[in-house]
């Protein structure tokens, strides 16, 4: 990774969210210049004020949906690699603005693509989507790349209209021989760690009850999903992203198209496992069912394949579902009283010398 991001100028865009900001760090560290581009923190508290994320990289405030924003921010890193994360990125959201929701991640992908696409200069692009691009049959088999794309609700339409867009965009301006543009998107699963205070998000609900000594409200406790810690699909990203920045055309060309980052099998577990595993580490705690015959719909079950990704790039997890809960709780409970920077620098050091 360091080979092949040193000196590297990298874009991200939603560096102030929370994958955003560990991705940034991740590859500072790594010896790349990056910039960020992105609207404030949604949240207060925040990784990306807590971890002094703009130290890390060239901050620049801007909406992924104001093209001529975008342009400029772009001109001024001129980046040789684009990892694109800015996304409204919450399903109960989109049912309160499914206008926003759709403008942002279908427009807001669209308007990476095409600054890519005119910029000409040769540029590798990882577009970041979700799991829930896939149209869910609540089956209990993991989806892979080849599967239909769909979305019950506003915000997994949104995912899959931005893979369609993708999609689109490589076909028509990207596979041909004198391309300048090396693009791929990623398909994560839930992701947990430290840093992340959505609203309506599972861990940071857990922290917010345990750290207020009150029962944790689980709305759909034996809904299933794909666990990770956030530096496994992190680490996917930047060794897809160092395929598509290779100097050998083939392997470029074979980094393009949709890759999955999900878990490994035993690390889909239910939303009851994932509380109850952070109330063990946590030294206390309990959880209780809040079940709303009002609430929007959300998915029962939902997993990944990573056949292609273990496959043709050699990538898997590193860790499980155990460690996972582990180094998120221990983040938190240490946030307090070590800085977080150096907490994110630690995992990350750790995380990598297994990888190595």
């Amino acid at each position: 990774m360091r080979a092949a991001f040193s000196g590297r100028r990298v874009l991200v865009t939603g560096h102030t969210g929370f994958k955003g900001g560990w991705l940034c760090l991740w590859l500072r560290h790594l010896g790349a210049s990056v910039t960020g581009y992105a609207l404030p923190p949604s949240t207060a508290p925040s990784l990306f004020a807590d971890a002094r994320i703009a130290s890390a990289a060239a901050s620049v405030e801007g909406d992924i949906r104001d093209r001529a924003a975008l342009d400029r921010a772009w001109n001024d890193a001129d980046p040789e690699i684009v990892f694109h994360l800015a996304a409204r990125s919450l399903v109960r959201e989109s049912y309160h603005d499914p206008l926003s929701t759709l403008e942002t991640n279908v427009i807001g992908t669209a308007n990476v693509l095409e600054a890519a696409r005119t910029r000409g200069s040769r540029i590798a692009l990882v577009i970041v989507t979700s799991d829930k691009c896939y149209a869910n049959q609540e089956s209990d088999r993991p989806y892979r790349e080849t599967d239909p794309l769909g979305g019950h609700d506003v915000y997994s339409a949104s995912k899959a209209a931005a893979e369609l867009v993708a999609a689109s965009y490589r076909r028509s301006f990207f596979e041909r021989e004198d391309a300048l543009v090396s693009m791929a998107t990623a398909r994560a699963g839930n992701v947990i760690g430290g840093g992340d205070w959505a609203e309506d998000r599972l861990v940071p609900d857990c922290i917010r009850s345990l750290e207020g000594s009150t029962p944790i409200a689980l709305r759909n406790p034996q809904a299933i999903r794909p666990w990770q810690h956030v530096l496994d699909p992190l680490s996917g990203y930047m060794l897809l992203g160092s395929r598509l920045l290779s100097a050998d055309p083939d392997v470029r060309r074979s980094a393009q198209g949709a890759w999955n980052f999900g878990p490994a099998g035993d690390n889909a577990r239910s939303v009851r496992d994932v509380a109850e595993a952070i109330c063990r580490v946590w030294g206390h705690g309990e959880w209780l069912a809040a079940f709303d015959a009002n609430a929007p719909h959300e998915a029962g079950m939902l997993w990944l394949s990573v056949e292609k990704a273990s496959a043709s790039l050699g990538w898997a997890g590193r860790w499980d579902f155990d460690e996972s809960i582990r180094r998120t709780v221990e983040w938190y409970r240490a946030r307090n009283r070590t800085d977080a920077a150096r907490l994110c620098m630690s995992q990350i050091h750790d995380y990598s010398m297994v990888a190595a």
